[in-house]
């Protein structure tokens, strides 16, 4: 039976989020039907919401943990994301490739919605189209939407608005921050693609990455998120095929390959001029990346994780 990414993330939610008070989370039933969970905007949220936004954000296709660990000496958590279902949990369903903007409302939209929308070339590229009657997506927003932009996103996502659910959370929230700190894994994957590799050859995952600690605004939340993946993140790759391929993409691959690696986001996204577009994209991969060849038992590393610089980020340097 083929998997449908929708109906598994409707199931979890459905199956998970019974008391939403006990995660600090606050359930919306909107005039339209549709269901807006609020995960981390107006509400503070939990490590729990954190950790169930992600599983959403991944279809349920990944195991996601917190587990022990430290950044120059200090006791600090990573986040960890496990997963057999690499293409279909993070490029088909997790990846923030949804950009939901209105005059007065702007979201990167991420989950399994993406794949019923199919609004990005990737999925062309990759072969998957879904159909199914409902529909959840993640919203990284610091506001929550109207009635008018769901309602749109339901129609965009082909689905009527009683079926479609939405989770929302700001960057800067404990939920938020947890489920950008979750996608080591797919930042890999998506660099791969965008690189020339075929993604389709990585069967299993596995990555980390610090949580990034709380933030009191936007660029401070925004910088600390992504220097945790860029500074901080560590990648395996499971696949199959040839090692020479592996070897001349491999240094390609970790964020210290792109221009702008040495700074702090905040730095990089000052000097961008607070535009995204202005980045170079290739920036935007884990620290470090290890691919595990099963077919010829070889094992390439590339790349290498910088605690003084996330010790900065994060507000840990003396």
């Amino acid at each position: 039976m083929a998997i449908i990414l929708n109906a598994r993330a409707w199931d979890l939610i459905d199956n998970t989020l019974e008391n939403p008070k006990e995660m600090r989370v606050a359930v919306d039933e909107m005039d339209c039907g549709a269901r807006l969970l609020d995960f981390g905007v107006n509400v503070h949220g939990s490590l729990a919401a954190g950790l169930l936004l992600t599983r959403v954000c991944t279809a349920g296709l990944a195991d996601v943990a917190l587990h022990p660990g430290s950044i120059n000496g200090i006791t600090w958590p990573q986040v960890q994301i496990t997963t057999d279902f690499p293409v279909s949990a993070c490029l088909f369903s997790q990846y923030a490739g949804w950009e939901i903007k209105t005059d007065d409302f702007f979201a990167m939209g991420s989950g399994p919605m993406r794949a019923i929308a199919g609004r990005e070339a990737l999925f062309e590229q990759l072969g998957y189209q879904e159909n199914f009657y409902c529909s959840v997506g993640v919203l990284e927003t610091d506001k929550l939407p109207g009635s008018d932009v769901v309602c749109d996103i339901a129609r965009k996502a082909r689905v009527e608005p009683r079926n479609l659910i939405l989770l929302a959370a700001s960057t800067s929230s404990i939920a938020g921050s947890l489920q950008i700190n979750a996608r080591s894994v797919e930042t890999a994957l998506h660099k791969l693609h965008e690189l020339g590799f075929d993604v389709h050859r990585i069967i299993s995952a596995h990555g980390t990455a610090p949580l990034s600690p709380a933030a009191a605004d936007f660029l401070t939340a925004i910088g600390r998120t992504n220097d945790a993946i860029l500074y901080g993140g560590r990648v395996t790759l499971y696949v199959t095929g040839d090692d020479a391929s592996i070897e001349k993409i491999g240094p390609q691959v970790p964020s210290s390959a792109a221009k702008g690696y040495g700074q702090t986001f905040k730095q990089v996204f000052k000097e961008a001029g607070h535009d995204f577009y202005k980045i170079d994209p290739l920036l935007f991969s884990p620290a470090q990346i290890v691919f595990q060849n099963v077919d010829t038992g070889r094992v390439h590393a590339f790349g290498q994780t910088d605690e003084q610089l996330l010790a900065e980020s994060f507000g840990l340097a003396g």
